[in-house]
């Protein structure tokens, strides 16, 4: 569960996040701030893991705030202002989300939170950080909660993608590349331009032929090497 406080002196843009972050079940808020000195008795009394951040408001701007916290939460900026997003990224902000912005843009945005933590992760993670890891992606009008241990594999199906698990698929509105960069290299690898395989799941390898479970995904040509350097151990 993620705990996350929204600081914006508008009581719509409240309702806005709100309203989105109601779409994401391991969102969890903790308070409402319309001020940096209202956020800053939230933060030294409550479990804040994210902060939706506005910029312009009263007395103190949302950057000037965020200088004075020793140790600062993961930062989204949400704000009408775009000059200063360079200054947004100097401070190490997660993303910086310009007034008014889209479900699938918020959405974005968060999931860039468990990418960086993964970046944060030990160096080595084992298949059950991964397992317990996860993220939402969109498909079918519906946000799935998607748990890289359950994946086997992903196919790539025009700009959209199928994510098999064991007992399903899902059909998913991303590119296969995008979820090549997404899903943790330790635990994944592309072995042909329409697919991507758990390494973990592999069952066998006979000749261009991969097996997982029931299925059996054939073996680029110009991704060989890759499931060559997998056999070695390199």
């Amino acid at each position: 569960m993620t705990t996350y406080c929204i600081i914006d002196d508008e009581p719509i843009a409240h309702r806005i996040i709100e309203g989105y972050c109601a779409e994401l079940p391991h969102l969890q808020k903790t308070g409402n701030a319309y001020s940096a000195f209202e956020a800053s008795a939230i933060v030294t009394q409550e479990k804040v893991d994210l902060i939706f951040l506005d910029l312009k408001m009263p007395k103190m701007t949302g950057f000037e705030w965020l200088k004075t916290l020793p140790q600062p939460p993961k930062i989204i900026v949400t704000t009408a202002y775009k000059e200063f997003a360079l200054e947004g990224y100097e401070l190490d902000i997660i993303d910086y989300l310009l007034k008014p912005f889209s479900l699938p843009r918020f959405l974005k945005a968060v999931n860039k939170i468990t990418a960086s933590e993964k970046v944060d992760s030990a160096v080595s993670p084992d298949i059950s950080d991964t397992q317990n890891s996860f993220f939402f992606l969109k498909g079918d009008k519906k946000h799935h909660q998607i748990h890289p241990g359950d994946i086997l594999f992903v196919e790539a199906y025009g700009n959209y993608c199928k994510i098999y698990r064991a007992e399903e698929m899902i059909l998913i509105h991303e590119s296969i590349s995008n979820l090549e960069n997404l899903l943790p290299k330790e635990h994944f690898l592309r072995i042909h331009k329409s697919f991507l395989v758990s390494t973990d799941k592999i069952k066998l390898i006979k000749g261009n032929l991969i097996y997982l479970q029931d299925h059996k995904i054939p073996i680029g040509q110009t991704y060989r090497s890759r499931v060559n350097r997998l056999l070695s151990g390199k």
